[in-house]
């Protein structure tokens, strides 16, 4: 009861998770998330899944929690207990973009953490992430996986994509980022009510970035560690996102022009 009362003081976290196909990794994360010493909701958009993380999350967060499931095997403890979770289904599939602004409308936090659920992004970083938020140096906070250190091996298509794609973001909006397509984005909220966002796939976090430069909010990054999955581990971003991201990228400019001219 003191620790919560503690915690009302403090600021409240929205942790938007969007989920596609994350049977494997979804318990874990989900976890991972639960046991961060941050005042803190949890919403969990599943966009249309189909491999059985629908199923877990609505027996482990579903009126039925802590009950016997539908097989007739104990439950273990109702995650949801831990913190607020609220989970929110996408009857198909509509992008991570899509997924994201979902969460984003559903948030109740002063700050807002995009959270991926496929254990790339340690969450015992927030702290680090949220520092600058909370001491009022930013509004925007990037995780960058340039400054930090990663284990395993970066698919270089990836790697360098991402290299690409953030050196054009730069060259647009005059930022100085290292990473563009980082999974950890955290925002104020303010920054969001001031910001329409249009896409529904991943472009979507490029035109975020975009649109905050646009803005002129402060953004600043901060080096996380990440543990880089193969395509064959479940990676989902693939080439025509990349020509997406592409379109996005002309679309602004062209907006840019149109409006200095």
């Amino acid at each position: 009861m003191v620790q919560n009362e503690k915690k009302s003081k403090i600021q409240l976290v929205s942790i938007v998770m969007p989920v596609y196909n994350e049977r494997k990794t979804i318990e874990a994360i989900v976890k991972r998330v639960q046991k961060t010493e941050i005042f803190k909701e949890l919403i969990i958009v599943d966009d249309g899944s189909n491999d059985g993380t629908r199923e877990w999350l609505q027996e482990r967060f579903g009126p039925g929690c802590g009950r016997e499931n539908v097989r007739g095997e104990s439950s273990d403890q109702c995650l949801a207990e831990l913190a607020p979770v609220q989970v929110i289904v996408h009857s198909s599939n509509q992008g991570k973009g899509a997924a994201l602004k979902t969460g984003f409308q559903n948030a109740k936090g002063s700050i807002l953490i995009v959270q991926d659920a496929d254990l790339e992004y340690d969450p015992q970083a927030y702290p680090r992430l949220l520092e600058p938020l909370l001491t009022d140096q930013a509004d925007v906070v990037y995780g960058s996986r340039f400054l930090g250190e990663w284990q395993g091996t970066w698919p270089l298509i990836s790697y360098w994509g991402n290299k690409m794609f953030t050196g054009l973001a730069n060259a647009l909006t005059g930022l100085a980022i290292t990473d563009v397509w980082t999974g950890y984005k955290v925002l104020k909220k303010e920054v969001l009510e001031a910001i329409t966002l249009e896409e529904s796939g991943f472009d979507m976090e490029l035109e975020l970035t975009l649109k905050i430069a646009q803005q002129h909010w402060r953004i600043t990054e901060v080096p996380i560690s990440y543990a880089p999955r193969s395509k064959a581990d479940g990676k989902k971003i693939r080439w025509r996102d990349g020509l997406q991201s592409i379109r996005t990228l002309y679309r602004y400019r062209t907006r840019r022009l149109s409006s200095s001219g």
